[in-house]
């Protein structure tokens, strides 16, 4: 597909892979990345053929934050660059209408690991952690890092995690819910893509729903919740994916989702 300078995205079948690819310096994120990756996030949740995005990083790291040595332009703050710059990439992932799967290679450290848990899925290498760095350079973490660890593993677990700046083994996110699977670090895309591969073959419109079934879920009370199933419900039971899929099962044969 498209080749940028810092991100390349490539692709097979209905699988898109977008890769952070500056590996000389860990894939750390400067303002040129992320106006690329925020390019290739859009155009892949805008192509419906596309029904699974990859995110990963080239060589040892999947992402080591971002690149202190970055210098903003004049006048422009911290807060800026993470609501003008990391926000619209981090919400791009995050209401896409298709899964992301984030695969973890090295670190994923500082706001590099918010864009690890950010995706809907994850897998990890073997070798691979998460890091929150910050308390080490007197800074916090970023990225809605702080939401998705509490979120999932709590609040004493996450401050402490914070506080002592430990490296999260795959083995023990897997253990705490921040990943879904851990593979050898040789067989991290092939199998990262041998699962996207299943996922694509479900009802998109299932996936999509689900999704937001999911968000709803974690930020709502359960009468919410449940109203907002009932709402979702009815938008795929009248999807012609419904009927393919009951009739499939029906006649014992794959079904053939389009996505409407």
């Amino acid at each position: 597909m498209s080749n940028y300078g810092k991100v390349i995205v490539s692709r097979e079948e209905s699988i898109a892979i977008v890769t952070l690819n500056c590996p000389e310096k860990l894939n750390a994120m400067d303002d040129a990345l992320l106006r690329e990756l925020l390019d290739a996030a859009t155009k892949v949740n805008g192509d419906d053929s596309i029904r699974i995005v990859i995110l990963t990083g080239a060589g040892r790291s999947f992402c080591a934050g971002a690149d202190l040595k970055m210098k903003s332009p004049a006048g422009r703050t911290v807060e800026d660059h993470l609501n003008k710059d990391h926000r619209p990439v981090l919400s791009a992932i995050r209401s896409a209408t298709k899964p992301w799967i984030s695969a973890v290679n090295g670190a994923a450290a500082g706001i590099g690991s918010a864009y690890a848990m950010n995706c809907d899925l994850t897998v990890m290498a073997d070798d691979a952690y998460l890091f929150q760095a910050f308390s080490a350079i007197g800074l916090v973490p970023d990225g809605g890092a702080t939401w998705h660890l509490a979120n999932t593993i709590g609040r004493k677990r996450t401050y402490e995690l914070i506080a002592t700046g430990e490296k999260l083994s795959a083995a023990r996110c897997l253990d705490l819910g921040l990943c879904n699977r851990v593979v050898s670090a040789e067989r991290l895309l092939e199998e990262t893509l041998s699962w996207a591969r299943k996922l694509a073959q479900r009802a998109p419109l299932s996936l999509r729903y689900a999704k937001a079934a999911v968000q709803t879920a974690i930020e709502h009370d359960l009468d919410t919740t449940f109203d907002h199933e009932a709402k979702l419900q009815m938008l795929c039971s009248a999807s012609e994916d419904h009927v393919e899929g009951v009739a499939a099962f029906m006649q014992k044969r794959t079904p053939k989702f389009k996505g409407r």
